[in-house]
């Protein structure tokens, strides 16, 4: 499972792929490592046909039977089952997201055994992608010192690995969309159509460009 990501190219690099956005996720940092729950960019329908750059926590909330037991709910980062009732509901493209990210990290070994983040990118220069997403508002618990809360999270699909990630973590990986028509579908299409981009990316398209570290700097 993906549970580390980066995100270290600014919002005008964001706002720059999309013909008319409203920004509100006001001055926004790098972000060199992206960990489950925390706040982090989403680009979604906004209104009068723009798309709108918004901050999110990552963790879509839980289904029931997970959470049996249980004080806090600390949300689901990855999405594989889109037939599930609990995920169906977000798959409108009102509830449709793009989750920016510049790497992502997968959980390797090293030469002596140690377990050690791997990640990768579309290039050493870490060029601006995205995650297919999902996003509501949701009012939960998701930390006992923080209490009940109102918020929205978001969540990303995972795919059957390929080549690379198969190399290191051969179970998933995020889905990963890079073309402006896959990004448009993603976020406008029928879930007829939607559905088919939950795919892995080609082979030969990833890198691994750092090990070890638990930020991408890159």
């Amino acid at each position: 499972m993906c549970n580390l990501y980066s995100v270290t190219k600014g919002q005008a690099a964001i706002r720059d792929l999309f013909d008319a956005m409203d920004d509100k996720t006001g001055n926004l940092p790098s972000m060199p490592g992206v960990f489950p729950d925390y706040l982090a960019p989403i680009v979604r329908a906004g209104a009068n046909n723009t798309r709108e750059l918004a901050l999110a926590r990552w963790g879509m909330p839980s289904p029931a039977f997970a959470l049996e037991g249980k004080r806090t709910d600390r949300g689901v980062t990855n999405i594989r089952n889109t037939k599930s009732p609990h995920w169906r509901r977000w798959l409108s493209p009102s509830s449709r997201c793009l989750v920016p990210f510049t790497s992502f990290s997968e959980p390797g070994r090293s030469a002596d055994g140690k377990s050690e983040p791997v990640w990768f990118a579309l290039g050493e220069d870490r060029p601006l992608a995205f995650f297919a997403g999902v996003w509501t508002t949701w009012t939960s618990t998701r930390k006992v010192a923080e209490g009940e809360v109102t918020c929205d999270l978001f969540g990303f699909l995972t795919t059957d690995a390929n080549r690379e990630v198969r190399e290191i973590h051969p179970k998933a990986m995020p889905v990963i969309l890079t073309e402006k028509n896959e990004w448009e579908a993603w976020l406008d299409a029928a879930w007829d159509e939607a559905q088919m981009l939950q795919r892995p990316l080609s082979d030969g398209v990833l890198s691994v460009v750092a090990r070890g570290e638990k930020t991408d700097e890159g």
